[in-house]
């Protein structure tokens, strides 16, 4: 049976710093098992260097069938691929629903728009961020690898920040080396970061090459 979304995606925002209109937007996708909550934690060091930005942490469209609490993007019960493959596809419309709906409320075109992910929120990210059009202005995955086959045609393709902990023992690193070889192949500008002693999460490093991207993406001075 298909897991049934609660509605519409929602989640917890923050800024822009500079207390203005927001000229750029940045969603943050958390991990199995987490919520919105887990990644805004990140809005207020990066609105340091993009005051003008509008940051939100949509909760995931499914509860976590892994634990009493949470949220998930799709069900890793059962890996077989294809099953992983129709999951990310299930998820893919509430978020660009939420994607869209999100950049029309701050009236902001599709190029203003950057994708962050976490674990199974970067695979989300990938999966969903190279098929929008317009192509967002940045995507930035950590942890993560492709989980959904890459598009046919990638000319035009947003740059892509893969950051992985070698030490990472939930979702191996050797996704992300692999999404690198793939995203390259097809012409995709990418930039890995891989942290000897970093495990399954997001280490300084990694957050400042996120922050490096997006003020290269955006064209936004840097504080």
């Amino acid at each position: 049976m298909a897991a049934i979304s609660d509605g519409p995606l929602d989640g917890p925002r923050w800024g822009p710093a500079s207390g203005g209109p927001a000229k750029q937007l940045v969603v943050l996708l958390h991990g199995l098992g987490a919520d919105g909550h887990d990644l805004i934690d990140l809005a207020p060091g990066w609105g340091e260097a993009l005051p003008d930005a509008a940051f939100v942490a949509p909760d995931a469209p499914f509860p976590c069938d892994l634990a009493p609490y949470g949220r998930q993007w799709f069900s890793v019960q059962d890996r077989t691929p294809a099953v992983i493959v129709a999951g990310v596809g299930a998820a893919m419309a509430p978020l660009n629903a939420f994607l869209d709906a999100e950049l029309a409320r701050l009236g902001l075109p599709g190029s203003a728009l950057a994708i962050m992910g976490f674990s199974q929120g970067a695979m989300m990210t990938l999966a969903c961020g190279l098929r929008r059009k317009p192509a967002p202005a940045a995507l930035l995955a950590f942890s993560g690898r492709l989980a959904f086959p890459l598009p046919e045609d990638l000319s035009g393709a947003p740059p892509v920040l893969l950051a992985h902990g070698l030490a990472d023992e939930v979702v191996p690193p050797a996704g992300s080396r692999e999404a690198e070889s793939a995203l390259r192949a097809k012409g995709v500008q990418v930039q890995a970061v891989f942290s000897p002693r970093l495990g399954h999460g997001i280490d300084d490093a990694g957050q400042e090459a996120g922050i490096a991207m997006l003020i290269r993406a955006f064209g936004a001075p840097g504080s």
